[in-house]
């Protein structure tokens, strides 16, 4: 006896219903989805165990019996519309996105579709979208069946950001992989199974897996893509390096697809930027940064793989709208120093100084002394409770080298932000300084930095800003929260620092949603790893940093992609008459500054900012002896002879060049988003645009009795007034009131992939596909007719769903793909006289003149009687859509090698999910 054999979007029936067969089923084991259920629904099934068997399908026509209004109708189409998660369109993951992608951020996914092995440098700027940019690629080349697995490998405080982007924004069930969570996935597996093969999404900690005991073992189970953020931490000058040893062990595989994302691919290292691009191809090993020296054809492949934007390249292209202008505050919020103020600073570097001199020349003292002074001099810079609390903290060894990671604004990939403030080498003199600091917490309304930030802060907020504010220290940061949560008793003032671990962070940040008038003090353990846009709009730089990136790090959690203010402000706050910020305005700041207007390109700090910082702080103390001695002005400061800070600006301004010589070449050549515009409006006008989720989500909870209130930008509902059946289909659970966003963001953004949007749409199609359903009230009828003066003949409607199976060279086995589609048939006319959204659009033109249900009734009959007769024209449509589809995709894909080669088959016959009758208006 010969088995039928079922291909995915065939119809069957099985266990006492109806069941669409999905991709991945062969002759014994099927993949089923319940034809009226959704993706939650699927269910495997063994067709030698099934009692009554499986056999072929069809899809049930419309009950003449239970015709309903236009308003019903509508909402029957768009429920169809809005269930599509296997989209028939140029973009094939579209409906599985939880967001609006702008189409700047679908030029790195059309360039690597256009590769065999899909291997892209994505450089864009801080804050453009590198990691929705990744995310895009993978849930395409996923549902492409281009990709069963992905695996992200990044620092290990990003680990749960990346972890909620996969699951929030692309639906990727992603599991955690570090030292702590590691053990327990471990624990569940069967024995010699590995985490990195029993599941296919995992985002992973680099500090877990670059060492030695586990870098094999990753690589011999690492998934088809590899995803690999702040790729230019993983290259450096030393092979033996772990992260680069990891990375140059999975890119070897040559067939792996790879994305390594950076906004720095070039630190000044030539040979760590060539081994970073050979991670794309071994020919890019020996290229050097001067890129207009190489050939055309090595130039020409790079460009293919390469992609560097600005954020003013991005504007430039016609994405008005798609960052907030960000304004910096003019002037600065200077401060000076007073009274006991201006003392304690005086006796801080006349100890200071006699520290360095007691050094004498040797090294290791002058070194110890150096870092000794520097991070006194920045925790009294900071604040008076970090000074105390730096003062009253003593080294452990006397012995050891300071912990430079306290003192320096390092930005380390592998490592959390050090916000504790440093320990000094025990020493009897600081006494004085002590008491002085004692004196000065005692009174902390007198403090004259925070009174001047108190003073920025109030027309700030009058204007309606909602300011994050930035310390360097946690003892300064719950200084500063202490004082404003004083000020301001109407706002809600938060402090987070690196005390709190990375989920209480969030917790709280994430809970200040629900107040209105917010403060949010944190030191730079937010800095990284928490995107703020949606609930922030202005920084304020309270204490000064020594690394220019961390200032854009910091600016660069509101003013970036999802901001929904128009309009971000920055401040600087530093003492008018303290050196050390002096230094660091002069030295740093300004100079990366003018860097960045002369080239357009933040360039990041050259590395031996180690170095600088002490020939600095040697130029200050130097300055002040002199100053003590009648020989100078504190505030003259002049660093244009110390070796080490020019060395180091001429280095700056090398790499600038280099950047702004890169960006020139790949910024230009990559493609533009006028090249995706129209292909993801083609996408877009398959699944519905914004305005019909909306529209639809606004029918839907009505059809349930749930009130909806409409506000500007959004929806407003109590989740409490949701029908369970609603609550049980819903991915994530939502409890108190939903405040869904129509425009702009990504916080509780209503899209078609929404969890509420999605629990609704199979709601209401369950209801009208399921004969047991059909007494709720909010079941859909799927026949309807009305009187309209659309037409002047008699006109049927057919709302169709069309299946598609899709083979490629490229793909694994045949992929199906769906979509809804119309036909308007005049009369008794045999041919469509309207296709697609012309005959969709027909049925939203007003209805007039009421008609009785029996005529109505008798009408849709008649057109039921005629189904035979159309169906050729059904088949016609179904086979053009897929001619379309075809090329769609080969418009899209444009490969070498046959990878654009694909073929199309409808699934016959088409669904008929509603039949319409539109009756003109008698005269």
């Amino acid at each position: 006896m010969t088995t039928t054999i079922f291909g995915p979007g065939e119809l069957v029936r099985a266990r006492g219903r109806e069941w669409v067969v999905l991709p991945g089923s062969g002759e014994e084991i099927l993949n089923l989805r319940p034809i009226a259920g959704g993706e939650r629904d699927v269910q495997v099934v063994s067709r030698s165990l099934e009692i009554d068997g499986v056999e072929s399908a069809t899809f049930q026509l419309p009950d003449p019996d239970r015709v309903g209004p236009q308003d019903e109708a509508l909402l029957l189409r768009d429920a169809f519309q809005m269930s599509l998660r296997r989209g028939a369109g140029p973009f094939r993951s579209a409906g599985r996105i939880g967001f609006n992608p702008r189409s700047y951020q679908l030029v790195p996914l059309m360039m690597g579709l256009k590769l065999d092995v899909v291997r892209l440098l994505i450089a864009d700027d801080v804050g453009i979208g590198k990691t929705i940019e990744a995310g895009l690629i993978a849930r395409e080349l996923y549902d492409r069946g281009e990709i069963e697995s992905f695996s992200v490998l990044c620092p290990p405080h990003l680990v749960k950001q990346w972890a909620d982007q996969m699951r929030d924004k692309f639906h990727f069930p992603a599991v955690a992989v570090t030292p702590s969570s590691a053990a327990r996935l471990e624990r569940e597996l069967p024995m010699n199974d590995s985490i990195f093969r029993a599941y296919p999404f995992t985002v992973v900690s680099l500090d877990y897996v670059k060492s030695d005991a586990r870098r094999d073992h990753y690589a011999e189970f690492c998934p088809e893509l590899s995803i690999v953020d702040e790729a230019h931490t993983c290259v450096s000058s030393e092979d033996s390096h772990q992260r680069y040893r990891l990375v140059d062990r999975i890119a070897a595989k040559t067939d792996r697809h790879m994305l390594l994302l950076t906004a720095t691919p070039h630190s000044g290292d030539d040979m760590a930027y060539g081994k970073l691009l050979a991670l794309l191809d071994p020919d890019f090993r020996g290229l050097v940064s001067d890129a207009g020296r190489w050939s055309p054809e090595l130039r020409d492949k790079l460009a293919e793989r390469y992609v560097q934007r600005r954020r003013v390249d991005i504007e430039a292209w016609n994405e008005a709208g798609a960052f907030p202008k960000h304004e910096v505050s003019v002037p600065d919020a200077t401060y000076r120093l007073t009274g006991d103020y201006e003392t304690f600073l005086e006796l801080a570097l006349d100890y200071c100084t006699t520290v360095v001199e007691k050094a004498g020349t040797d090294e290791r003292k002058q070194r110890l002394a150096f870092w000794g002074t520097l991070a006194l001099m920045r925790c009294i810079g900071s604040s008076p409770a970090a000074a105390l609390h730096a003062l009253r903290t003593r080294s452990a060894n006397l012995g050891d080298d300071p912990d430079v990671s306290a003192v320096l604004d390092q930005v380390d990939a592998d490592a959390e932000v050090n916000d504790l403030t440093p320990s000094l080498v025990d020493d009897p003199d600081l006494a004085a300084l002590i008491s002085l600091a004692e004196g000065l917490v005692a009174r902390p309304g007198k403090d004259p930095k925070v009174a001047c930030l108190i003073q920025r802060l109030k027309p700030l907020i009058a204007e309606g800003f909602k300011p994050i504010i930035f310390c360097r220290y946690i003892a300064t940061a719950k200084w500063v929260g202490a004082a404003l949560a004083k000020e301001f008793k109407s706002h809600r003032v938060e402090v987070v620092t690196g005390e709190l671990p990375s989920d209480d962070r969030k917790a709280i940040v994430d809970d200040m949603a629900a107040d209105q008038l917010r403060i949010l003090v944190a030191t730079d353990c937010l800095s990284e790893g928490i995107d703020l846009q949606e609930l922030f709009d202005a920084v304020v730089h309270y204490d000064l940093s020594w690394n220019p990136t961390r200032h854009q790090q910091r600016n660069g959690r509101v003013d970036r992609f999802g901001q929904l203010s128009a309009v971000v402000r920055s401040l600087l706050v530093y003492g008018e008459n303290n050196p050390v910020d002096g230094a660091v305005l002069e030295v740093i700041l300004r100079k990366a500054e003018k860097i960045q207007k002369a080239t357009g390109v933040p360039v990041p700090l050259p590395d031996d900012d180690r170095k600088v910082t002490e020939a600095v702080m040697k130029a200050l103390l130097l300055r002040r002896r002199a100053v003590r001695e009648g020989r100078g002005s504190q505030l003259s400061l002049n660093f244009d002879d110390v070796a080490a800070v020019k060395d180091m600006e001429q280095k700056w301004l090398d790499a600038a060049a280099r950047e702004k010589a890169n960006l020139t070449i790949f910024a230009q050549r990559s493609l533009k988003p006028e090249d995706v515009r129209p292909e993801w409006e083609r996408t877009k006008g398959i699944l519905g645009d914004q305005d019909l989720v909306e529209t639809f989500v606004r029918r839907g909870l009505a059809k349930l009795n749930v009130p909806v209130v409409r506000f500007d930008g959004g929806l407003r509902l109590d989740s409490g007034k949701l029908p369970s059946e609603v609550v049980d289909r819903m991915e994530t659970a939502i409890t108190g009131p939903i405040q869904l966003l129509t425009r702009g963001g990504t916080r509780d953004h209503l899209h078609r992939s929404h969890p509420l949007v999605s629990a609704l749409a199979d709601l209401l199609i369950e209801r009208s596909l399921d004969t047991f359903g059909r007494d709720y009230p909010s079941t859909l009828p799927r026949a309807g007719a009305w009187t309209t003066s659309a037409v002047s003949r008699l006109t049927t409607v057919l709302l169709l769903r069309i299946r598609h199976q899709i083979a490629s060279q490229s793909e694994r086995g045949l992929l199906l793909a769906e979509e809804t589609d119309a036909l308007a048939f005049e009369g008794a006319s045999d041919f469509p006289n309207l296709l697609g959204q012309e005959a969709s659009a027909l049925l939203g033109a007003l209805a007039t003149q009421e008609t009785s249900l029996v005529a109505k009734q008798r009408e849709v009959r008649t057109a039921l009687a005629r189904l035979d007769r159309w169906q050729g024209a059904i088949g016609e449509r179904a086979l053009r859509r897929s001619e379309i589809l075809v090329e769609d995709h080969r418009r899209i894909r444009q490969a070498v090698r046959g990878k654009g080669r694909i073929d199309v088959t409808p699934v016959l016959p088409a669904d008929i999910i509603g039949l319409f009758v539109l009756m003109p208006e008698l005269d």
